[in-house]
């Protein structure tokens, strides 16, 4: 029994901050240098060599590389990400039109639909015709091809 034991009351409350904090610039550190490394490869103006002597630099002396590359390439960083972030905005734009765009298709099924119950209330189709060409339209292969094979014989 002659090791010691550490126990709540020798770490004081004091050394327990400390050490939170030293944590914390550590996880602030290593975020900075994951950023910097992101924006070396996302950096388009940059050539091939210079990004690997970007990374060699900010790898080999992370301290010394970090600093001098916030010095030199600080500004344009924001620029880049700001553009990254329009880019994505822009992307997500266009996704979210291009669905809705599928969303009408549903309403023209509709259309499709009533134009059929309009055309069988008339006697254009029978049920039978009517029950398939339904089929046709919706079912999700059939939405294209409706228009082209509803049946139209006017003898029923």
């Amino acid at each position: 029994m002659s090791a010691q034991t550490y126990l709540a009351y020798d770490y004081p409350l004091l050394s327990a901050f400390w050490t939170m904090l030293v944590f914390f610039l550590w996880i602030l550190w290593f975020v900075l240098l994951f950023r910097i490394i992101v924006d070396i490869f996302r950096d388009d103006g940059l050539n091939g060599w210079a990004k690997a002597g970007w990374t060699i630099f900010v790898c080999v002396l992370p301290f010394l590389g970090v600093f001098i590359y916030l010095i030199a390439r600080g500004k344009g960083m924001g620029k880049r990400e700001v553009e990254q972030a329009r880019a994505q905005q822009e992307a997500f734009d266009s996704y979210v039109k291009e669905t809705a765009q599928g969303g009408t298709a549903r309403t023209s099924s509709a259309d499709e639909l009533a134009k059929l119950s309009e055309m069988r209330s008339r006697g254009d189709i029978s049920e039978d015709e009517f029950r398939r060409a339904k089929a046709l339209v919706l079912s999700d292969t059939g939405a294209a091809r409706s228009s082209d094979s509803v049946p139209t014989t006017s003898g029923h």
